[in-house]
């Protein structure tokens, strides 16, 4: 009974606590004290009528009893005491009313502009994902004490920089939303297609950011939070395809569709509808509606190329970026011919920009092949090779430069 409330509530718990508090790692302790009281006192004395409001009560005084206890050895804590307790009369009848807009509090908190991008991925997974520090680390190849370090160092920067555990106001919430949103689909992204590494994907990792996502969507329903949500489900639609048994890479074209989840793809397809007709999307709502256009087509044949196109060039002037351009690139290579995307990959190499980039040399050596042009191909697919992290990558371009030398 305990673990099942600890395993559904005990982010919305800890999230509460820290704004009672006012400490990550008082409010951590305290729940922790919290869950260890329900395994005593709940099976003698039954399921509370409101659990998580229970579990919120006893670890706010539990942390009082333990700063009580402290306030010998220092005694500010004393009066950091009293003014919890003060607080704590009337407040039990409004717990549970305050939980989510606490999970949504602690989100934007995580993903405070004044905390480093690799700080905020990962305090969110660890503070509001409840994942530890060797499950980040894993996921990320970081070391778990390098983990432990970012989030301890985090955790000091929130309390010494005073940064404030609310919602941002109206007038803040589209930068600030646009910066949980980023740290929501980076962490998509790692576990989609990793960055480096044995593995071509981490269901664990984007399973995590999708269960932020729909938790986004639930308390904050902007339209380009509804937008990433079908982005991440639409990809993930695919994820049964994206490899063999022996987790060899297999590229879109030649994924066999019946393995797409199509649950995942009729829910994907109707988030980007209603984010859509908000008319107040973005870049996620956009690259949403352009893995719709693929999850909607029967074969890879039947892509309407011309559709994605539109969309790319729509995209393109929403956020404009170098990958961005690479992508609209292979759209029109798929609609215009190999020689017009390899026209635009080669102007933004000769720009200096993606130089650094596997995919965009990949791009242009398979741009070159279909062209006919080998020793092209060749020389992009071995400074490809020579910038690869994932082996599952580097296993396929090794393929194709052999085919290419016999």
């Amino acid at each position: 009974m305990v673990d099942a409330v600890y395993r559904a509530d005990s982010r919305r718990v800890l999230a509460t606590l820290i704004r009672l508090l006012g400490d990550f790692d008082r409010a951590e302790e305290a729940m922790h004290d919290a869950f260890a009281a329900a395994v005593e006192q709940w099976p003698r004395e039954g399921l509370p009528d409101n659990p998580r409001a229970w579990l919120v009560s006893a670890g706010r005084f539990k942390a009082i009893d333990a700063m009580r206890r402290r306030a010998r050895f220092d005694a500010s804590l004393t009066e950091l005491a009293e003014r919890i307790a003060a607080g704590a009369a009337d407040a039990s009848e409004s717990i549970d009313d305050s939980l989510e807009d606490d999970r949504l509090r602690l989100i934007f908190t995580c993903c405070h502009p004044a905390l480093t991008l690799d700080v905020q991925v990962a305090l969110t997974l660890r503070e509001v994902c409840g994942l530890k520090t060797e499950e980040i680390g894993r996921a990320f190849l970081v070391n778990p004490p390098t983990v432990a370090q970012r989030i301890v160092r985090a955790k000091a920067k929130i309390r010494d920089a005073r940064i404030p555990y609310q919602v941002p106001s109206r007038d803040e919430l589209p930068t600030r939303l646009d910066a949980v949103l980023h740290v929501v689909y980076l962490v998509f992204n790692e576990g989609y297609s990793a960055s480096s590494g044995m593995s071509l994907t981490r269901c664990d990792v984007s399973a995590e950011a999708i269960r932020l996502g729909r938790l986004l969507v639930e308390l904050l329903p902007e339209p380009e939070a509804v937008g990433l949500l079908a982005l991440m489900l639409l990809h993930e639609s695919r994820r049964a395809a994206r490899s063999t048994p022996d987790g060899e890479l297999v590229l879109l074209a030649d994924q066999d569709r019946m393995l797409w989840d199509r649950a995942l793809i009729t829910e994907g397809i109707s988030l980007v509808e209603r984010a859509l007709v908000s008319r107040r999307f973005g870049p996620y709502t956009l690259q949403a509606a352009i893995a719709a256009v693929h999850a909607e087509a029967a074969t890879a044949d039947a892509t309407d190329w011309a559709q994605i196109v539109g969309l790319y060039d729509v995209l393109a002037r929403a956020d404009p970026s170098p990958v961005i351009e690479l992508n609209r690139a292979a759209a029109i290579a798929m609609h215009d011919g190999p020689a017009a995307g390899l026209a635009i990959v080669d102007a933004i190499l000769a720009r200096g920009d993606l130089v650094g980039y596997h995919l965009a040399h990949s791009a242009r050596a398979d741009l070159c092949r279909r062209l006919g042009r080998a020793d092209d191909a060749r020389a992009a697919y071995q400074r490809a090779l020579e910038l690869v992290g994932q082996e599952p990558e580097r296993r396929f371009l090794e393929r194709r430069l052999s085919e290419l030398r016999s």
